[in-house]
This record gives C-alpha cells, sequence and structure tokens, in this order.
C-alpha cells in the first residue's frame, strides 16, 4: 500500500503542529463570536475582525490554510475574515477550503458548499471608499456595496478577486488571477480581467 505520510513528510509535521495549537486557534474563534463546527481543519491563526452585532457562520468539514508551509504553493498571508458593520454578514458552507483568502462583506457575502477558494483569492462585497473625489471628502468610507455570491461546488483559481455584485453560478470555475465583477454562469469556465465566458463544462 502507498504510504502518503512517507511521501510528503510536511504535510505529518503541518497535522502535528495543528493539533498543538488547537487549543488557542478554538479559543481565538470563540472569541471572535465564530462558532466552531465539526470536523474543522485549521492550519494557523486566521485574522478575524468582526464588527459588533454582524455575523460570521462557517459549516462544517472546513479547510483553512493559514500557515506558508500549509499550501505546496505557499501561502502569502493567513486568511481574513472582516465585517465593517453591525448588519453585515458573511456565511460559508459546508466542505469549503480557503487557503490565505480573504472575505471582507460590508452587507453580505455567501459561499455555498464544497466551494474551493485558491490562495490569496479575495472577496469583498464593498469598493471601501466612493469614486468620485468630491464624494470621497464628504464620506471617505462611503464606497457603494452590493451583495456576492458564490453558488455550490465552484473552484476559484488562486489570485482572483470576487468584486461587489458577482453572482457565481454553481459549478463554475474561475482561472487564476481573474477578476469578477458581474454574473457568471452555471458550469461555466471563466477567466480575464474582467472575467469573461471561455467555455460551458
Amino acid at each position: 500500500m502507498y504510504d502518503n505520510t512517507r511521501a510528503t513528510p510536511w504535510k505529518a509535521a503541518n497535522e502535528l503542529r495543528s493539533l498543538v495549537c488547537l487549543p488557542v486557534i478554538r479559543l481565538y474563534f470563540a472569541i471572535h463570536g465564530v462558532r466552531w463546527r465539526s470536523r474543522w481543519h485549521i492550519y494557523g491563526l486566521p485574522l478575524i475582525q468582526r464588527y459588533r452585532g454582524s455575523s460570521i457562520t462557517i459549516g462544517n468539514d472546513f479547510w483553512m490554510r493559514n500557515w506558508f508551509t500549509s499550501n505546496p504553493l505557499g501561502v502569502p498571508h493567513r486568511c481574513i475574515l472582516a465585517t465593517w458593520s453591525s448588519k453585515a454578514e458573511i456565511r460559508i458552507g459546508n466542505e469549503v477550503g480557503m487557503s490565505g483568502a480573504t472575505i471582507c462583506s460590508q452587507t453580505r457575502v455567501l459561499v455555498g458548499d464544497r466551494v474551493a477558494l485558491g490562495t490569496n483569492t479575495t472577496i469583498t462585497d464593498t469598493d471601501f471608499h466612493p469614486l468620485d473625489p468630491q464624494t470621497r471628502r464628504i464620506d471617505f468610507e462611503g464606497g457603494r456595496t452590493e451583495e456576492v455570491t458564490i453558488e455550490e461546488d465552484c473552484f476559484i483559481g488562486m489570485h482572483s478577486l470576487i468584486l461587489k455584485g458577482a453572482h457565481i453560478g454553481r459549478g463554475a470555475v474561475i482561472g487564476a488571477g481573474s477578476v469578477v465583477a458581474g454574473e457568471i454562469p452555471a458550469r461555466a469556465l471563466a477567466a480575464g480581467n474582467p472575467a469573461r465566458v471561455i467555455r460551458e463544462l
């Protein structure tokens, strides 16, 4: 029988390190009001910034890679989960995996079941700052916001940017380094800046 542990000793090292750090990691999630679910695999501490009154919920079988060595491509920074208003919501489904990814919500970001977020993916439902310079002088943090939805079974390639108002249909694949600012149909392969459908899967 093939011995995967001997072939990939760094995986064994990550698992051991994760077990040692588990009490601290669980405490960190609890302090930030994120309920721990079953069968989570968390490699290192993420950065959680939860606005008082906002909601961050994550399903079962969650994989989160924060250590540089926890992904063969390297993790450029730890995962970030941030809410920017009391009404903001981040909802992550079951069997979701993310490596050094960022999710920032001012209204709502929904990530469906079995979604894979590639290394350094960023998802945000806000522009943060207004585009018009005069408006910025009045309200520097008054950028437009619009809900982001990523449906079930999607794969988001590394270094992708998912912007406000994006809706990615079930089973779609987003190519590495893409910028999604609109709607991507279900079971489509899309890539580019802005992301455009290349073909149906």
